[in-house]
């Protein structure tokens, strides 16, 4: 008879037990993963990080695996959605990118700032003399993304990539 009631209160303590201890762990996941997109939403300017791969894919920028300081910034609005990324790569990781966009390094015009004032105040970007830009941009047929992409080919080994993605609904 114990032996009984001993089985019964421990079946009913797992029936019980085991959805409860789910529903916390469950819980505590979701509040982290809150907060987490809370940050991103409230993040003004650049952020020292990769975007998602979902933002990437989106935005159509194929940053290259080999990138360094690796900086993005999404905005969005009723009219527009931009992504900013900025990045160093290596003069393959610059071909592979443009490729990846759709572009190529023949498209680049030297001395060309392709980059606009309102988005270099967003960013903060400074294009100024003294530097060996090159630029293009990237139109692609509506509603996929326009990139404005600008290069800092001072270091040619080493270029820096800024690039703004915008796509319309």
């Amino acid at each position: 008879m114990i032996r009984r009631r001993l089985i019964t209160l421990t079946i009913i303590v797992l029936l019980i037990g085991i959805p409860a201890g789910y529903l916390v762990i469950s819980a505590g996941q979701s509040r982290r993963s809150g907060k987490d997109k809370e940050a991103e939403a409230a993040a003004q300017g650049l952020r020292e990080d990769w975007p998602s791969g979902m933002q990437r894919r989106i935005f159509e920028l194929p940053v290259p695996g080999n990138a360094i300081g690796v900086q993005y910034y999404e905005t969005n609005n009723w009219k527009a959605s931009r992504m900013y990324v900025k990045f160093r790569t290596t003069s393959a990781g610059l071909d592979r990118f443009l490729s990846g966009v759709g572009t190529g390094r023949a498209a680049l015009e030297t001395g060309k700032v392709t980059i606009g004032e309102r988005d270099i105040k967003i960013t903060g970007w400074y294009f100024g003399p003294g530097v060996d830009w090159a630029g293009t941009v990237h139109k692609n047929k509506a509603p996929r993304p326009t990139q404005n992409i600008t290069v800092n080919m001072t270091d040619p080994a080493a270029p820096v990539v800024y690039v703004v993605s915008a796509a319309t609904p």
